[in-house]
């Protein structure tokens, strides 16, 4: 795998050695996991704005409530 630099200060570094350090893991793996971390966060983040905004417009939250029962698929449990 390629690998470039990044600068980052000095109590960044520090945590980011720390973390590493405790579970064992490499700094690059430590760096990796935080990105992963931070990634899904802010999606999940972006999925409850969306979320939101539908649901403050009564004819499209309807629209999506109706669409997702048209394409849902059962799990078989209870059926």
């Amino acid at each position: 795998m390629a690998t470039t630099t990044i600068r980052v200060d000095t109590d960044t570094h520090a945590k980011l050695l720390e973390i590493s350090t405790a579970s064992g893991s490499s700094l690059v793996e430590t760096v990796r996991e935080a990105a992963d971390i931070l990634h899904r966060q802010r999606f999940a983040i972006n999925v409850v704005k969306e979320l939101a905004a539908l649901r403050d417009d009564p004819v499209a939250w309807n629209d999506y409530v109706a669409e997702a029962a048209e394409t849902s698929v059962s799990d078989g449990i209870g059926r």
